[in-house]
């Protein structure tokens, strides 16, 4: 088995290499470990549900990969399905969201999802204890994390809330990291931030898995900023997507279509058909011929889209018709990534734009109200 200190050295080494990390950074990650951070229970994502990890040596192979590691299933249930619910995130991920952050001395950062506490860690070596504060909504997480951050000699204000409303008693903040997912960008955390102050967040849609947004605080209260590439991260739990009906499939319709599944889940085209088709959530998987997609509305329409370009329909409405329609204006609009996209937060709403904030990306339909 490699020396654990081997492992770790052989980690940052990679994330060097790949211009991850910068200097002040890069020793910060030398001398905190990701491994006492870790509970003993935690499981590896699996395509299906989480396996638990067993055994030394697979632990230490994750625990010094570039990989999640799951560090809580089901909320802390017994029994239950096996589904994510906290994690030690990727340490790229980690470092690409923390070189976003931009960080310097003296400044006030406020962590949105305290989780095992290594990003708090990572924090704290970096700017100093007193000027970080990490909310967690779970309190056996929270407490979990302070004997980690204790261990380690750190102590930073760690505080059990919803991270839906950050921690306002510590405001104004120079830097907001989220470290789960947000469904919408809460305006209480932009007037958390002081002006010309930085959020980075990932933020996910029912169209598309996640992507990181860096958003700057203006004067006047918004908040505007690119999405700066894909991200996968669990759901903050307030945020978690709703269930809605399930598609009515007593009348199927199949058609061939134009659109090739891998091309629906292109994160340029994502990102735009997310904020055309509101309320439409697409799911990718596999089968034996290769990519399914599935979308739904949550309102008894559904469609299945396969390898073979063969689409199945349910339901009332011709979800593919318009998923057809929004891959034809991306299409005209010369297919732009994912990074000609940004996000802008307001007192009251935030909407996605494309290359600048005043060409913003309206619905295709408005959403009814259920």
């Amino acid at each position: 088995m490699a020396n654990p200190l081997q492992g770790h050295a052989a980690l940052v080494h990679q994330l060097d290499e790949r211009g991850l990390l910068s200097p002040p950074w890069r020793a910060v990650w030398e001398r905190t470990a990701r491994e006492p951070y870790l509970p003993d229970r935690v499981w590896r994502q699996d395509p299906d549900r989480c396996r638990p990890v067993t055994g030394t040596v697979e632990r230490s192979a994750l625990v010094y990969a570039d990989e999640p590691v799951v560090t809580q299933v089901d909320d802390g249930a017994e029994d239950g399905p096996g589904i994510a619910t906290s994690s030690n995130s990727q340490p790229s991920m980690v470092a690409r969201m923390l070189h976003l952050l931009d960080v310097h001395d003296g400044q006030r950062v406020l962590e949105i999802g305290t989780a095992t506490g290594y990003v708090a860690a990572l924090l704290s070596a970096r700017l100093g204890d007193q000027w970080v504060t990490s909310v967690e909504i779970d309190p056996f997480l929270s407490a979990q994390a302070e004997r980690n951050l204790a261990a380690a000699g750190y102590r930073p204000r760690l505080v059990v809330t919803d991270g839906e409303h950050g921690w306002p008693t510590g405001a104004p903040y120079d830097r907001i990291i989220a470290t789960c997912a947000l469904r919408h960008i809460p305006h209480e955390l932009i007037d958390q931030l002081r002006p010309g102050g930085v959020l980075v967040a990932p933020r996910v849609g029912d169209f598309w898995c996640g992507s990181i947004v860096r958003l700057v605080a203006a004067e006047d209260g918004s908040a505007s900023g690119p999405f700066t590439g894909t991200a996968t991260y669990m759901p903050m739990r307030s945020h978690r997507a709703p269930h809605g009906a399930r598609p009515d499939t007593s009348n199927p319709r199949s058609r061939t279509t134009a659109i090739p599944p891998q091309e629906a889940i292109a994160p340029g085209l994502a990102l735009y058909a997310g904020a055309r088709l509101p309320g439409i959530t697409l799911i990718e998987g596999r089968q034996d011929a290769g990519l399914r997609v599935w979308v739904h509305d949550g309102r008894g329409s559904g469609a299945i889209a396969d390898a073979d370009s063969t689409v199945t329909e349910f339901g009332p409405r011709s979800l593919w018709d318009e998923v057809e329609a929004t891959w034809q204006e991306w299409n005209a609009l010369k297919r732009p990534p994912a990074e000609d996209f940004g996000l802008t937060v307001t007192t009251h709403s935030e909407y996605l734009w494309l290359r600048t904030p005043s060409t913003p990306v309206s619905p295709l339909r408005a959403l009814e109200s259920a």
